[in-house]
């Protein structure tokens, strides 16, 4: 019995390093007010080169839509691996969406962002619609957009 406990004490002990590495992030956008659909968002994080790193969520359930996400889509290489499990419904003008998503703690002020692509029906696409600097000090701190995005915050 002594060996199964101290078994269990040491892959906990292993285990907790591994944890403690990534961290919840809430992503708020709010989008503008536009005549249209609902807008597909793709939210990822580049590093210091603007190299596509990771696909943090992607909301627009139709997977045909994404290539209009383009820098994104270029990065991910549209592979379902890069969006299962992290996408969701479109969001429609005026609103916001907040999802929460896992972030390493290495990617902190380490010269990342977050970038958001967005994209509408028969609209304009935008990539990088934002740029957001990874940072603690810049943890709720609203990011204006450049297209559908009318501001964008993440909080840790």
């Amino acid at each position: 019995m002594n060996k199964i406990l101290a078994s269990l004490l040491l892959i906990g002990v292993i285990a907790l390093p591994v944890a403690a590495d990534a961290r919840p992030v809430t992503l708020t956008t709010q989008l503008k007010s536009y005549g249209g659909n609902g807008a597909y968002l793709a939210f990822y994080v580049t590093d210091a080169k603007g190299v596509f790193k990771k696909t943090l969520w992607v909301s627009g359930k139709k997977a045909k839509y994404y290539k209009h996400l383009r820098d994104w889509a270029r990065g991910s290489g549209l592979k379902a691996s890069e969006f299962d499990g992290v996408s969701g419904a479109s969001v429609g003008s005026g609103r916001t969406l907040k999802v929460t998503v896992e972030l390493a703690d290495a990617l902190i002020d380490a010269g990342y962002e977050i970038r958001v692509d967005s994209a509408v029906e028969d609209l304009r696409d935008n990539p990088a619609d934002v740029r957001a600097p990874l940072t603690k000090k810049g943890a709720g701190k609203p990011v204006a957009g450049r297209g559908y995005v009318k501001s964008f915050t993440y909080a840790m």
